[in-house]
């Protein structure tokens, strides 16, 4: 999956437009009886926005309700955990390790980050190696699967329909395959970015003009930081929780023993 930055612009304030009307028209349920019609319904208000039937035909093509998504969605117990039995279940300790190797076999890559961004090393190693182990494993969903099912399920249902329909411009745009596989909440490449925020985020780490969230290390990490400058993240602020940064990895994940997390993971890292 490959995009131009004039593309992440163009798409987003092509999708931004559409989400409003189509959110509140298809039907969600509690269960996979319902969600064929559901597909239908929706197919039809997405082209009456604009997405052309081609994509849409080869977007769904095949799409099925993917009950490890609603299993991964109803079980995220380990966000319940103490900050000690967390580091534990997801092996921090480790990443901490791994992670002051990546920094220095990586230095000119991370200060390039950093200059351009303002976002040191750390918090990015700590979220690469949090998300999928260093790119180790980005997941094994059919990652249009996975958003349909959430843009259906009753639960967050406008959330992941504004989901479907980035993921349906990245399609259309030819950046993302139909066949794409990721993590069960339909999030993409080495830093686990769902398909809004690589159209809101997206950036070319490596200079080929392009961005490349699951081969490229580069702009799946500059992507990361550019997320981070998003929210709020100041060159040279402190990180730490009570610090003017932590609010900025706040914004990555709302679990607060895992912003906890990044933030320790980061500040050993980074040695500071």
């Amino acid at each position: 999956m490959r995009m131009t930055k004039l593309l992440l612009v163009a798409a987003a304030a092509c999708i931004l437009h559409a989400v409003p009307a189509a959110a509140k028209a298809a039907q969600c349920g509690n269960n996979g009886a319902g969600f064929d019609e559901w597909v239908g319904e929706f197919k039809q208000e997405a082209a009456a926005q604009g997405i052309s039937p081609k994509t849409l035909d080869r977007a769904f093509a095949n799409v099925a309700y993917n009950r490890p998504t609603i299993a991964a969605d109803r079980g995220q117990k380990s966000f319940k955990l103490s900050f000690d039995a967390f580091m534990q279940k997801r092996g921090g300790a480790t990443i901490i390790s791994r992670g002051k190797g990546m920094k220095r076999s990586n230095a000119a890559l991370f200060a390039s980050i950093e200059r351009r961004f303002g976002v040191p090393a750390g918090p990015l190693i700590a979220i690469w190696g949090m998300e999928t182990g260093f790119g180790s494993y980005m997941g094994n969903q059919h990652t249009l699967s996975a958003v349909s099912t959430l843009a259906y399920d009753c639960r967050r249902s406008d959330y992941f329909t504004d989901q479907l329909y980035a993921a349906l411009q990245l399609v259309s745009e030819g950046y993302l395959s139909p066949q794409a596989r990721g993590a069960a909440h339909g999030e993409i490449g080495q830093t686990q970015f769902l398909p809004r925020n690589v159209v809101r985020f997206g950036a070319d780490g490596d200079g080929d003009g392009r961005v490349d969230m699951v081969g490229s290390r580069a702009d799946a990490l500059a992507s990361t930081a550019n997320f981070l400058k998003g929210h709020g993240w100041q060159a040279g602020a402190g990180y730490q929780p009570g610090e003017s940064n932590f609010a900025a990895i706040a914004g990555w994940n709302a679990a607060t023993v895992y912003q906890q997390a990044i933030a320790y993971i980061g500040q050993q890292i980074d040695g500071n």
